[in-house]
């Protein structure tokens, strides 16, 4: 994982130890960024605020999944303030 910083790879070895699974369903990613899966759905309606995704199907209420490596870079990215 040549690719990404160090701190996004750390990030995806918790994440892939946590969840042992690639991807993240709307659900896991809402308890890791610690906001609600219709908070999730209107970043998703907007184009921004989250992680890339996946679509699965073409319904208005088709799966979603988040790669967990688009997931850790998010995160090593994101400021958090107190």
């Amino acid at each position: 994982m040549d690719f990404i910083k160090p701190q996004a790879e750390q990030l995806y070895h918790m994440l892939y130890k946590k969840y042992d699974k690639h991807t993240l369903n709307k659900y896991e990613l809402s308890q890791e960024l610690g906001i609600s899966q219709s908070c999730i759905n209107s970043y998703i309606a907007k184009g921004y605020g989250i992680p890339s995704y996946l679509k699965i199907g073409k319904s208005k209420n088709a799966r979603v999944l988040f790669n967990i490596i688009d997931v850790a870079e998010f995160l090593s990215q994101t400021i958090k303030t107190s």
